[in-house]
């Protein structure tokens, strides 16, 4: 190889082929999300079947925060709507990578991999921008059936929406790398279903997701607001829900600083771990 193309050779991995290697493999990622069937029905089809299992089986309850001569209030679909979002960015970013990767290394993937010019970055591009493009789908369709299927009113003012915008973005990239970090639990990919699915389905109980936030004991309360689904549910709740709902929180308050700071600890703590921990099968620039 003469120095000429000895000096081109590192430029295989600059930033531009790395961007344009990163977006081809989010677009292979989509493609392979969706034609798994699992993964279709328990990671992006899952809220909306719960939403709509929740909206239909309590209906009958009536209205939720209905004033004492029984006027006011919103529908149990309205209700559901903003834990049924953050539910969604948890099992989009946290299950999804944590079980995909998991088993991609212990099937020989990684390995494979290994072996081709792809950078590291270009691997993480394509699983991130998967879990952004199927989140973005999934509230998407969230929102329309919350709409059309059970009369939800949406919010029209802009700030609720910046508000929205905020919290999915930390939302769904803390859950990202959180799912990276995580998939090096599982000590097989078979196991790794078995290993990361319970905890998550836990936190979902304890968030404010299914049961009222308000309504739990203290001490579950504050285990909940150790992980970052109880402040993705909190910062989508100030998005959808009225303002008169905000005195049952936690100090009375949406409390959205508090939402970003323990959003932004988590991103941080993923990070690192993620550093610390992950394993390329072999290094490149």
């Amino acid at each position: 190889m003469s120095v000429a193309e000895r000096t081109a050779q590192p430029a295989r991995f600059g930033p531009g082929r790395t961007l344009r290697l990163g977006a081809s493999r989010v677009a292979y990622e989509t493609r392979i999300y969706f034609r798994q069937t699992d993964t279709l029905f328990f990671t992006f089809l899952f809220p909306v079947i719960m939403l709509t299992i929740f909206s239909v089986a309590f209906q009958g309850m009536g209205n939720v925060g209905t004033n004492p001569d029984g006027s006011g209030g919103i529908s149990q679909a309205a209700a559901y709507l903003p834990g049924m979002i953050a539910a969604g960015i948890l099992l989009s970013g946290v299950q999804n990578l944590g079980v995909d990767i998991a088993t991609e290394r212990s099937d020989g993937t990684l390995k494979r991999l290994g072996g081709t010019p792809l950078p590291v970055l270009s691997y993480f591009f394509g699983k991130m921008g998967q879990v952004f493009v199927t989140s973005v789908l999934q509230i998407g369709l969230l929102l329309l059936v919350a709409r059309f299927a059970f009369g939800v009113e949406l919010p029209t003012d802009g700030g609720s929406w910046a508000t929205f915008a905020w919290v999915y973005v930390l939302g769904i990239a803390t859950s990202a790398v959180l799912g990276i970090a995580i998939s090096r639990l599982p000590r097989t990919g078979k196991s790794a279903t078995a290993v990361i699915i319970p905890p998550i389905l836990i936190l979902q109980f304890i968030s404010g997701v299914y049961l009222q936030f308000s309504l739990l004991p203290d001490w579950l309360q504050a285990v909940a607001g150790v992980f970052p689904l109880k402040w993705m549910g909190q910062g989508m709740r100030a998005v959808f829900l009225p303002e008169s709902f905000a005195t049952v929180e936690s100090g009375g308050t949406w409390d959205l600083g508090a939402v970003a700071i323990a959003l932004l600890v988590w991103l941080v703590a993923g990070l690192v771990v993620c550093r610390l921990t992950f394993r390329w099968i072999r290094r490149d620039g």
